[in-house]
């Protein structure tokens, strides 16, 4: 675990005992020069207090609690919730808080300045009336193991069912994941259907097009001991990492070593189930799914540059026919696409197109051979998606068996299937649907060891693949 040596000094800094008092954060926002501030100004202002100004005191987080009204005690991997206990990430009442970060992601700084801003107010809990969930998934027994499930809370969509007593008394806690179902809408569904590859069936695919879905968004929860032993590293180092890499911005990694989940600041997972959703758990229903890594300039603006909005399209295509009635010309299944928010293979969008543009610059041009350098010139690294924890979200749903995989990624099937999760077909994209300025990237791909049922390309044949230049 980690040293309590930097929450010692954290005491020491705001007060040992009690609420701290953090005088000189107060005066600093209110105007005031704090006592570390330099004496050698030749222009002193005059101090205004902090309660003049109509500031209240910064409760820092980074020592214990204090008070008799605590955080209730989170025993990851416990099989019943209330054994588990309620992840309460909101700031509404700062003594009942048993996690590090909040809620929503990425979106709780935009909640942080909407109260800035005046708009939202301050302690606002949610109304969560009619918001249960339109499909009840699990509890399944990856639930109860804490190997299987280490970046979701797998209850996060039962709170006001399993916390109720918890929320009676008072606890704002927020579910981190959501379920609901949806019509989607997608030209290539309804070109499939135009050239008799699909065929409406009015229950998984209807006559306007449409396909009907269960829709899944889910916020990320990692228990830290266990995404450090995902990547076999310590505890110690992983929480020194996401704090020095953060740049400070969660001092509790390193100073409360008692407080084991982490809300990240990242985005999360939207899964689309197409037929039943609790046949994803019976390994018996034949389970068509995709694992997707989000790509906003091929996803949602068709950049031709990769194969990512042609795979999705076609990862989507073979999930309705996986899930429609044999009479139907489907396998009587069950279609399932998780939807990862990882831009740019987690290094976001403007390094990935600052590596387009260096591929496309180079001498000799954008070639299959010199795909992956130019990322790591660039972001000094190939991937950060590291797929480790991506099976925890399978485990959520109860799959033991994918019986067509629709990707020829290396690390997806290996993560997945090193979780105890079987892969019994994969399918590779069809050649025609891989758009000219993408062959760069599949080919260079396929050397690098993604699944293919044709030829692997060697050195001499990716030096011949090249995209087109810059217009």
């Amino acid at each position: 675990m980690v040293s309590d040596a930097g929450s010692d000094a954290a005491n020491q800094t705001t007060g040992s005992t009690g609420d701290p008092e953090p005088a000189d954060v107060a005066a600093a926002l209110a105007g005031a020069p704090s006592a570390a501030a330099s004496t050698t100004s030749t222009a002193p202002t005059r101090p205004t207090s902090a309660a003049a100004a109509g500031l209240r005191h910064i409760r820092l987080t980074s020592h214990p609690s204090q008070g008799p009204s605590g955080a209730p005690a989170l025993r990851w991997g416990a099989a019943d919730a209330l054994e588990r206990g309620p992840v309460v990430g909101t700031t509404t009442n700062r003594s009942q808080r048993n996690v590090i970060g909040t809620h929503s992601g990425s979106y709780g700084v935009y909640r942080a300045l909407a109260v800035a801003a005046g708009n939202l107010t301050r302690g606002h809990r949610a109304d969560l009336t009619d918001t249960a969930p339109t499909d009840l998934i699990g509890p399944y027994p990856a639930w109860g193991d804490a190997h299987k499930i280490v970046a979701i809370d797998p209850w996060g969509a039962q709170v006001q069912a399993v916390f109720a007593d918890y929320l009676a008394q008072g606890y704002d806690i927020r579910p981190t994941i959501a379920v609901t179902q949806a019509h989607i809408h997608l030209p290539e569904v309804r070109q499939a259907i135009a050239f008799q590859r699909l065929e409406p069936d009015g229950e998984v695919l209807l006559d306007d097009g449409s396909a009907v879905v269960t829709k899944v968004a889910i916020e990320p929860v990692w228990w830290l001991p266990g995404v450090a032993e995902r990547f076999k590293v310590s505890e110690t180092e992983l929480r020194r990492a996401l704090f020095e890499e953060t740049g400070g911005m969660y001092p509790e990694l390193v100073t409360r070593s008692d407080i084991e989940v982490f809300l990240p600041p990242i985005g999360g997972q939207t899964l689309y189930i197409f037929g039943n959703p609790h046949d994803l758990a019976n390994p018996a229903v034949t389970l068509t799914a995709r694992v997707h890594d989000e790509c906003n300039g091929s996803d949602v603006f068709g950049s031709d540059i990769c194969t990512c909005r042609p795979y999705l399209t076609h990862a989507i295509e073979e999930c309705i026919v996986g899930a429609q009635s044999v009479a139907h010309g489907g396998r009587g299944g069950v279609g399932l696409i998780a939807y990862s928010r990882k831009e740019g293979r987690a290094l976001g969008e403007v390094t990935k197109f600052l590596v387009y543009n260096a591929r496309k610059r180079q001498v000799g041009g954008d070639r299959a051979d010199k795909y992956f350098l130019r990322t790591e010139c660039v972001a000094g690294v190939q991937d950060m998606r590291f797929q480790e924890l991506m099976p925890d979200v399978l485990h959520w749903l109860g799959i033991s068996k994918i019986h067509r995989l629709v990707s020829m990624s290396n690390d997806k099937y290996d993560a997945i299937t090193g979780s105890g999760i079987e892969v019994v077909e994969r399918i590779k994209i069809p050649d025609s649907l891989v758009p000219a300025d993408a062959k760069v990237e599949i080919e260079a791909k396929i050397a690098a060891g993604y699944f293919t049922d044709g030829a692997v390309p060697d050195e001499a044949r990716l030096a011949q693949v090249q995209g087109r230049a810059l217009t």
